[in-house]
C-alpha cells in the first residue's frame, strides 16, 4: 500500500505517474532505507519539511544503483500528487534553492509544455551554485540555469526520461505565450549605446586641431628658488607650543565622548553583530516563512 499511488490521482500524459521513473530505478527506490525511514505516511505538507533538509541533487550512483533522497522525494511528489499550487509556491520561494530544484523538476515532468516554459524560464535569472552528486558517488558544482537548461533541452536527466514538449515557437505562434525576453537585453543596449557615443567622440576629436601642441612654446619658464625664511620657523614654533597647551583639553573632550550614552549603543550594536548567531534558528524562521505561505502551522524551536 505504501508503494501505490492515492485513489483520486489522475493520469499523467497517458499513464499512472510513478511509471514516468523507470520500473528498475522505482524498486531500488523502494528497497532504499530513505523511502522506508522518511518517505513513509508523507503528505503534502509534510514533504515541506523534508525539502527543506535537502543538501544536494542527484539521480542513482555507486554500482548497486543507489537513489539519492532528492530522486526519493521525486518519485513520492508522483505518487501523492500535490496541488498545483504547492509546486509553483516551491518553484517561486527563494530562500531554500533544493526544494525550487525539487519542485522544477517535478513540474517538468508533470506539467504540459506551456507551464513548463511559462514557470521554469524566470529560473534562467537564478545563478545560485548547487551540488551534485555523480554515479560515482562524487560530487561537483552546478548552477541553478545550468540545471533549467537541462530540464529544457536534454531527453534524459538523473536517469530519468523526460517527457517530450512542444517547441516554443509553435507556443509563440498560437499566442500562448509571448516571444522571450532575456535580461541581457538591456545591458546588451547599453553596451551598444555607450560604443556609439565613444565612437562619435572620436570623431569630433580628430576634426579638431590638437590645442597643446598652440600651447607649448620654445621658452622655458623659470623659477624661482627662495631660501626658507625666519618668518615661517617662527610661526611653525608658535604652531607647537599651541599644540602643547591644547593637548589637556582634547583629552578631556575624548574621555567626555568615550563615556557619552550614544557611543555606548554603538559598541553594543557592534558587539551584538560580531557575536556568532545560531543558524538552525535562521532556517526554522525561513522555514516558517514558507510554511505560512502555504497555509501551514509554524515550527517549534
Amino acid at each position: 500500500m505504501a508503494n501505490r499511488t492515492i485513489k483520486d490521482a489522475k493520469t499523467v500524459h497517458g499513464t499512472n505517474p510513478q511509471y514516468l521513473i523507470e520500473k528498475i530505478i522505482r524498486t531500488r527506490i523502494y528497497e532504499s532505507r530513505y523511502w522506508k525511514e522518511d518517505c513513509f505516511a508523507l503528505t503534502a505538507e509534510l514533504i515541506v519539511d523534508k525539502g527543506i533538509e535537502l543538501r544536494y541533487i542527484g539521480g542513482i550512483y555507486s554500482g548497486n544503483i543507489k537513489p539519492t533522497p532528492f530522486l526519493c522525494l521525486v518519485l513520492k511528489l508522483l505518487q501523492i500528487q500535490p496541488d498545483k499550487d504547492i509546486v509553483i509556491e516551491f518553484i517561486r520561494q527563494e530562500d531554500f534553492k533544493y526544494m525550487r530544484a525539487l519542485g522544477a523538476f517535478y513540474l517538468r515532468l508533470i506539467g504540459s509544455s506551456s507551464d513548463v516554459f511559462k514557470y521554469l524560464e524566470p529560473l534562467y535569472n537564478d545563478y545560485r551554485k548547487l551540488r551534485r552528486m555523480g554515479k560515482m558517488g562524487t560530487f561537483d558544482i552546478i548552477h541553478m540555469d545550468e540545471f533549467i537548461d537541462l530540464l529544457l533541452r536534454e531527453d534524459r536527466v538523473f536517469d530519468v526520461i523526460l517527457p517530450r514538449i512542444l517547441k516554443r515557437k509553435v507556443h509563440e505562434e498560437s499566442g500562448e505565450l509571448g516571444p522571450r525576453v532575456s535580461v541581457l537585453d538591456d545591458d546588451l543596449e547599453a553596451e551598444a549605446d555607450s560604443e556609439e557615443d565613444q565612437s562619435n567622440d572620436e570623431s569630433y576629436d580628430t576634426s579638431r586641431p590638437d590645442r597643446r601642441q598652440r600651447s607649448r612654446s620654445p621658452v622655458r619658464r623659470r623659477r624661482s628658488r627662495s631660501p626658507p625664511t625666519r618668518s615661517r620657523r617662527s610661526r611653525s614654533r608658535s604652531r607647537e607650543k599651541r599644540s602643547e597647551r591644547e593637548r589637556p583639553e582634547r583629552e578631556r573632550r575624548e574621555r567626555k565622548r568615550s563615556k557619552s550614552p550614544k557611543r555606548e549603543k554603538s559598541k553594543r550594536e557592534k558587539k551584538a553583530k560580531n557575536e556568532p548567531k545560531d543558524p538552525k534558528l535562521d532556517e526554522i524562521a525561513e522555514a516558517n516563512a514558507l510554511r505560512a505561505r502555504l497555509g501551514l502551522k509554524p515550527l517549534k524551536p
